[in-house]
C-alpha cells in the first residue's frame, strides 16, 4: 500500500506504476495545510482522467476535515472518478468509520473503508473497528500511536508490539485485511526486508509504503519462496488423495499435516499466484 501526496500530481500518476497492490493518494499528514484546497483540486484531476491502474485507488481523507475531503472529490460527476476505497486516519471507534461511509454515500458513492488504528483509544477498540460493515482493512500506524502514548521508537519495535499483534487479531477475527505500519528509513532496504518478514510471521497482509523504492522489497517479501509453494503443492496434491480415500490427517515429507497446515499450504499458494499475477 504506497501512499503518495495528493499535491504533487506528478507523482501520483507515477505512483499509479510503482507495482504497489494499492495507491493511496494523501490528503492527511503529506500535505501541509496552506496547501490543502490545491491538493484536493489535484487528485481530483487526477482521479478523473484517463485512466485505468492495475492497483486500487484510494484516498486518505483528513481526520480534522473529511467532509470538506469528499465534498471536494465527491461532486455530481463523482461516478466518473476511478476511486476503489477511502483511508481514515485516526479511527477510534467504529462509528467513524460509518461515519465516514455514510457521508460517501450522502454524495453518491459507495465506498469501504481502510481504518487507521494510531492512537491508543484506536488500538482498545480495534475489534469493533474491524467488525464495522464498511471496513475491509485495518491499517496499524505506529508512528502516531507512540507518539500518542508518550513510547519512544526503537528499532526493535517492542513498545508497540502489544498493538501490532492487537491490530492483526482484531482484523482476523473480523475477517478483513491487516496492513502493517509504515518503516521510515526509506534509504535502509535491508531492514525494511526483515521489518515486512517480521510483519509476515505476525499474520499481516501487507504492509504500508512511504516511497516507491519501498515497494519491490515489500512484495518480495509477502512473495513466498519457490521451497514455500513445492511444498504447499504437495501438501495441496496429497490432500486431495486424502480426501478420496476418506482421510482426514496424512504425511507429506514425513510431516503430519492436518487443518491448519492446509490452511498454510492454500495461504501460501493464494500469495504465489498473486504475485505472479
Amino acid at each position: 500500500m504506497l501512499f503518495s501526496p495528493s499535491d504533487r500530481p506528478e507523482m501520483c500518476r507515477k505512483a499509479l506504476a510503482a507495482g504497489a497492490d494499492v495507491v493511496v493518494f494523501d490528503l492527511e499528514d503529506a500535505v501541509a495545510p496552506a496547501r490543502t484546497a490545491e491538493a484536493r483540486a489535484a487528485v481530483a484531476d487526477v482521479l478523473s482522467s484517463d485512466f485505468d491502474p492495475d492497483c486500487e485507488v484510494c484516498v486518505r481523507v483528513s481526520s480534522t476535515d473529511a467532509t470538506a475531503d469528499l465534498d471536494a472529490l465527491l461532486d455530481d460527476a463523482s461516478d466518473e472518478l476511478r476511486l476503489d476505497a477511502l483511508m481514515l486516519p485516526k479511527v477510534e471507534t467504529a462509528d467513524d468509520v460509518r461515519a465516514l461511509a455514510e457521508a460517501a454515500t450522502d454524495r453518491g458513492r459507495s465506498l469501504p473503508v481502510f481504518a487507521l488504528v494510531e492512537t491508543a483509544r484506536g488500538i482498545l477498540h480495534a475489534e469493533k473497528i474491524a467488525a464495522a460493515e464498511p471496513t475491509t482493512a485495518v491499517c496499524f500506524g505506529a508512528e502516531d500511536l507512540a507518539a500518542d502514548i508518550g513510547a519512544s521508537r526503537t528499532e526493535k519495535g517492542t513498545e508497540v508490539l502489544y498493538a501490532r499483534e492487537h491490530a492483526v487479531l482484531a482484523a482476523s477475527a473480523a475477517g478483513v485485511d491487516a496492513i502493517d505500519t509504515v518503516f521510515t528509513d526509506i534509504e535502509d532496504r535491508k531492514r525494511l526486508r526483515t521489518a515486512t518478514e517480521f510483519a509476515v510471521e505476525l499474520g499481516y497482509d501487507g504492509k504500508m509504503a512511504i516511497h516507491p523504492a519501498q515497494v519491490d522489497p515489500i512484495n518480495d517479501a509477502y512473495t513466498p519462496s519457490p521451497e514455500r509453494v513445492e511444498w504447499a503443492e504437495r501438501v495441496l496434491a496429497a490432500r486431495a488423495e486424502a480426501d478420496a480415500d476418506g482421510r482426514g490427517v496424512f504425511r507429506v515429507d514425513g510431516e503430519m499435516i492436518d487443518a491448519p497446515l492446509i490452511a498454510q499450504a492454500e495461504q501460501i499458494v493464494e500469495r504465489a499466484d498473486a504475485a505472479n499475477g
